[in-house]
């Protein structure tokens, strides 16, 4: 794992995180001028682009937020995507007109976004973030070993189902990066064992349709022991299926990330647990990087551009203490 960079802790303990952030300065191509000595250097402008809209972004908002007060020199444009590729051209092709000199995007199709990808990076300093775009001239990735997760999602339902069974996955859509990487680091942990899956169902950002799969699934395979959520949205969408159903625990359910139901399904038993990122942190190095960039300073990326941002497997008995943590980090 590479160092990421350094701020006062907000909340979730980043032992596993190494002292960074010394800001550089120097000719980055990509840098404006700060201007003659005393002169007042222009202010400009970072863009974070999500995905979709969901809860898992408010929280690296409120990273992406706090990084900004930090970096006088530099105003933040926090964009919301609609889960589609054309949303994502559209928000980034005016975050270019408005002059942004670093951008940090979380790719909805990476194969068929390289080209679009590629022309903004000729005009800024681009990032991937939580989801990557390994084929295109992105500068680096930064968020979660999607791969490692899916392994740790493998581990809960293997715990969840000590005698094998088959599971159905869930996620918004398939051919995400991060979608892809997860799914795959599941299959790795489960090859071997007696729980078999039995598809993997997209439903494009939808909560209704992700709800209306996981209790089409209950219809369809009245055989499934087991449902994952690869997305966040998606365990709250399958324990509504499950209820209407009633079928709360007797369907084990593994999680990703840390929506509200999600977290009180731990507590009640219905979920076994949940694979946690850390959106906060996606938000504060994003930017805090980008800046570090822009001043001249590189040596921070690895060789293999990836900077992995840690995660966590969330079980029954470390609800209490994580919901403390998340409660800081979302300023209540």
């Amino acid at each position: 794992m590479s160092p990421i960079a350094s701020r006062p802790a907000p909340g979730l303990g980043l032992a596993a995180l190494a002292l960074l952030l010394l800001a550089g300065c120097g000719d980055d191509p990509h840098a404006a001028a700060p201007g003659a000595a005393g002169a007042t250097a222009p202010v400009r402008t970072l863009g974070f682009v999500t995905n979709l809209s969901a809860d898992f972004w408010n929280l690296a908002r409120a990273g992406a937020e706090a990084a900004q007060k930090e970096l006088p020199g530099y105003t933040l444009e926090f964009r919301i995507g609609d889960g589609t590729a054309a949303k994502q051209k559209e928000i980034v092709e005016d975050l270019l007109v408005k002059g942004a000199v670093g951008i940090a995007i979380s790719p909805v199709d990476a194969g068929n976004q390289t080209a679009m990808l590629d022309q903004a990076a000729e005009k800024a300093l681009l990032i991937c973030q939580d989801s990557d775009a390994p084929a295109s001239k992105r500068a680096y990735y930064l968020g979660t070993d999607n791969v490692a997760a899916g392994r740790a999602a493998g581990e809960l339902v293997k715990e969840a189902l000590p005698g094998g069974g088959a599971i159905m996955v869930f996620v918004g859509k398939k051919d995400q990066q991060n979608a892809i990487e997860r799914f795959q680091g599941l299959k790795e942990a489960l090859a071997g064992s007696n729980v078999t899956i039995l598809d993997l169902r997209a439903d494009d950002g939808d909560r209704a349709r992700a709800k209306a799969n996981a209790a089409d699934t209950l219809v369809s395979h009245p055989e499934v022991a087991g449902m994952v959520g690869l997305w966040a949205y998606n365990v709250p969408a399958i324990l509504s299926a499950l209820k209407d159903a009633d079928k709360l625990g007797k369907v084990k359910v593994v999680s990703f990330d840390e929506e509200d139901e999600t977290l009180a399904g731990i507590t009640a038993g219905t979920v076994q647990g949940t694979i946690v990122q850390q959106p906060y942190e996606f938000g504060y190095q994003s930017l805090k990087l980008l800046a570090r960039q822009l001043g001249g300073d590189a040596s921070f990326i690895p060789a293999d551009k990836h900077i992995y941002v840690p995660t966590q497997s969330i079980r029954a008995a470390d609800v209490a203490a994580f919901a403390a943590k998340l409660k800081k980090l979302r300023g209540k």
